[in-house]
This record gives structure tokens, C-alpha cells and sequence, in this order.
């Protein structure tokens, strides 16, 4: 046995640890994402009923953007400062995934402070309700190039990428059908009401999806 080869193992090893941990973090990271989307969407569905006893419930919806934003912005990528050694600026100019979750982190923010601006009537201005339909589209189409890093390197890595861009494609369609109905919801129609019920119902169902999430 020759030198090099409990050096393979070693490094076998790390490598081998280091996308276990890679897989267990995007998980967490869609799980806890999937049941804040869920839990905004249950809300905005039953709003309505619960505010009659509970005001303040009316703005649980945009605050679970608000936090799903947070988290995506804050811990979707731990290699980077303040929890691993990359700087911010760095990994945005040289990694398109973090450059992506932290674009989808703005988005959610930027729904989450809309929205509660438009339940608070700070802001009424038609322009506001096109905000959520346009970002939801344009994220859907986002999703569909996600690029995904964490275990590509792996032995099973082709069938473990078809897997995730299938996971992705699924995402896509319902963000997409949540963001039209959404928009159509807006608009004073005689399917007005069936819209404004349709896309919550969309909107929980892509959280459970996101629960649901394996690599």
C-alpha cells in the first residue's frame, strides 16, 4: 500500500461528508422555505374568516414572505460570511447559485413589504397589486436555470441533477399558474372571487411541494 492511497481515502471521506452536509442544508433550506410559503398561503385563504376574530391575522401571510426572505438571505448559502470563510461580494461574482438565492431572497422581501403595505392601506395604488404577479412569473422563469451545485459531484450525479430540475420544473408550473391567477384576482371580473381563492390554494400547494423536497 503505498502512501497516497489513505490520502485518497481521507479526501474520499471528507468529500463524501462535505455533500452530505451540502444535501441535508438545501433541504432544510426548501423544507422551512415550503412551510413558510404553505403557511401564507393557509392564511390568505382563510383570511378572511380568522380576521372576523383575530385583526392582526392579516398579516401573517405577508410576514411569512417576510421571514422566508430573511432566511434565504441570511442562511441559504453558509459557506458565506458570517458562517464560513467566503466573502458576500466574492461568491455573488463568482457563484451563479448564491447569486440566484439571493436574488430570490429580494424578491421575497420585496413581496412580503409590499404586501403588508397594501393589508396596512399604506399603499393602494393599482400598480402595487401587479407587484406580486410579476415577481411570482418572473421567479417561476428563474427557477427553470436554478443552478444547482451541491452534490454534482457525487457518483449519482446525473440522475440526482434530472431529479432536482424535474423538482424545479414542478415549482416553475405552479409558480407560474400562482402568479396568473393571482394577477386575475386583481381584476374585477365576474371570476374575480374564484381567482382570489384559486391562487392561495396554488401558493399552499407549492409549499408542500417545497416540504417535500429530496435530493
Amino acid at each position: 500500500m503505498t502512501n497516497d492511497q489513505p490520502l485518497d481515502a481521507i479526501t474520499q471521506a471528507k468529500l463524501h461528508a462535505k455533500l452530505l452536509a451540502d444535501k441535508k442544508e438545501s433541504e432544510f433550506n426548501h423544507h422551512l422555505a415550503g412551510f413558510f410559503v404553505a403557511l401564507g398561503g393557509a392564511f390568505i385563504f382563510f383570511g378572511g374568516l380568522i380576521a372576523k376574530k383575530w385583526p392582526a391575522a392579516k398579516y401573517i401571510w405577508p410576514v411569512s414572505f417576510l421571514l422566508s426572505g430573511i432566511f434565504v438571505l441570511v442562511w441559504s448559502d453558509t459557506e458565506l460570511w458570517p458562517f464560513g470563510h467566503r466573502q458576500w461580494l466574492e461568491a455573488l461574482q463568482n457563484n451563479r447559485e448564491v447569486l440566484q438565492h439571493k436574488t430570490f431572497a429580494v424578491m421575497l422581501l420585496a413581496l412580503g413589504i409590499i404586501e403588508w403595505l397594501r393589508v396596512n392601506e399604506t399603499v393602494k395604488a393599482v400598480w402595487s397589486g401587479l407587484v406580486f404577479p410579476l415577481l411570482a412569473i418572473a421567479g417561476s422563469i428563474l427557477l427553470l436555470f436554478h443552478q444547482h451545485e451541491a452534490g454534482m459531484q457525487g457518483p449519482d450525479h446525473m440522475e440526482l441533477m434530472a431529479r432536482i430540475q424535474s423538482e424545479h420544473l414542478s415549482y416553475a408550473m405552479v409558480g407560474l399558474g400562482i402568479g396568473l391567477s393571482k394577477g386575475l384576482a386583481e381584476i374585477v371580473t365576474p371570476a374575480q372571487k374564484i381567482f382570489a381563492k384559486i391562487w392561495p390554494t396554488l401558493m399552499f400547494g407549492l409549499g408542500v411541494l417545497l416540504m417535500f423536497y429530496r435530493e
